[in-house]
């Protein structure tokens, strides 16, 4: 089935954005989010806040409102000091008719633990994070992350394996998962073939640099089809990719 081609339409409405990038009602799906410029860098510096534009940050902000958790890799929080999600009145009063709770919660993986009790993670949220950590991390960082509020689980020895953090999440009520990076945490999920969609946004620039990809790692061989792509006003192109088997 060929995509569907939308043109100049920076004016659409949250409800023809939301039609677009509903999910199925069952789960677990688990979709990734990028922003990238046209020569491949999916960051400006250290973070990706320099390539974004405002479509983008609208359904990025829509994404997160048809999840019950954002997934994110430590890395990821550290780099773009990472707070709680929120949203307005009527972003809240559409996940009530859906039958959701009020707030999603972020969901880190940190094999071991390192993360900042005191970082914003922590103390500038409405629903404490869940941290995804490992058994051998440092039981003095869990205890702290605890102690800060956070739910703690152990999903492996000393390492995270991609169906084991679909799975905890899923035991939680967690099943539409939005994973908005890095890009380690993108390849392993795409290599393992739980990654059922990717939303990616590309920004007419070209950076050159050493900038990464939106996926590191192992090979994924994951093939995808376009279900549609949004070429904005300002000329970014916004396109939603799902894996084959779902087509």
């Amino acid at each position: 089935m060929a995509p569907r081609i939308i043109i100049g339409q920076q004016e659409m409405t949250d409800d023809e954005l939301i039609q677009l990038y509903q999910g199925p009602g069952t789960g677990p799906w688990v979709r990734a989010n990028f922003v990238q410029s046209v020569d491949g860098a999916i960051a400006l510096g250290e973070t990706s806040s320099g390539l974004t534009t405002p479509l983008d940050q609208r359904v990025l902000k829509l994404l997160r409102l048809l999840s019950d958790v954002v997934l994110v890799g430590a890395s990821t929080i550290r780099a773009e000091d990472y707070i709680g999600v929120r949203f307005s009145e009527a972003g809240v009063a559409r996940r009530r008719a859906w039958g959701m709770a009020d707030t999603p919660p972020l969901a880190v993986v940190s094999g071991r633990a390192d993360l900042d009790p005191n970082s914003r993670l922590l103390t500038d949220t409405l629903v404490p994070p869940i941290i995804l950590t490992t058994s051998s991390a440092p039981t003095t960082a869990k205890a702290n992350l605890k102690a800060a509020g956070a739910t703690v689980l152990e999903l492996g020895d000393t390492s995270i394996e991609s169906r084991a953090i679909i799975e905890a999440l899923a035991d939680l009520g967690l099943r539409q998962i939005i994973c908005e990076g890095g890009p380690t945490l993108a390849g392993q999920l795409a290599a393992d073939h739980v990654l059922d969609e990717l939303c990616l946004t590309t920004v007419p620039t070209i950076l050159g640099g050493p900038a990464g990809r939106v996926t590191h790692g192992r090979l994924a061989s994951l093939p995808v089809q376009c279900q549609h792509i949004i070429i904005d006003q300002d000329g970014a192109q916004i396109a939603r990719w799902t894996r084959t088997e779902h087509v």
